[in-house]
């Protein structure tokens, strides 16, 4: 088998972009692409470190960041695991990347930028949920701004092609069989609803 080793070899198999996929690239956000992304809900944020890259799903029930100006977003970390991979990547490496997702659109809004970790308490204070604070806030100054091509979500009917989660293996069993059954993995199941909704924020 064959590899394309040079950017050149690379180039002649696809040939030169469209207009449009020229002319989207924006260096801050347009009101266009501050619509879209105020109304996505999910998003994955993409970094890079040492040991390799991360991606790591990002969600909220409202916007999931916020445009401090055409130039930021910022990104409150809520509740997860506490591996802090994506956080420890910035740490190290500032660059980062977002996809945004918004139900039912099968165009996703990209941002390439640079991420900086705060714990001010003003901007955690400004993201308040019930009490609950997000323990830092990620601001990313954009780089550039875009919009994909469609047709990776249309292909996969990922809004249209019904639920295809049935039967796939629970979290608690992937755990189970990593350990050969040393972990229960049918009481984490068994208590993950319950403990998911009082830890949500």
């Amino acid at each position: 088998m064959e590899f394309v080793a040079d950017t050149g070899a690379l180039e002649a198999l696809y040939g030169t972009p469209g207009e449009a996929a020229r002319l989207k690239v924006a260096r801050r956000l347009t009101r266009a692409y501050g619509v879209w992304i105020a109304r996505a809900r999910f998003c994955i944020l993409s970094t890079v470190g040492p040991e390799g890259t991360d991606a790591s799903p990002r969600g909220d029930d409202g916007p999931v960041v916020r445009a401090l100006d055409p130039a930021t977003l910022a990104l409150p970390d809520w509740r997860g695991n506490d591996r802090i991979d994506s956080l420890r990547n910035i740490v190290r490496d500032p660059r980062v990347s977002l996809m945004f997702f918004v139900a039912g659109s099968d165009n996703v809004i990209r941002v390439n930028g640079r991420a900086r970790i705060t714990a001010d308490a003003a901007l955690r204070d400004s993201f308040a949920r019930a009490g609950k604070l997000p323990r830092t806030v990620i601001l990313v100054a954009i780089d550039e701004v875009y919009a994909q091509c469609a047709r990776a979500l249309t292909r996969a009917a990922l809004w249209t092609g019904g639920d295809a989660s049935r039967g796939l293996p629970s979290v608690g069993e992937m755990l189970r069989e990593m350990t050969d059954g040393g972990f229960d993995g049918a009481a984490y199941d068994r208590d993950w609803p319950e403990r998911a909704a009082g830890t949500l924020w």
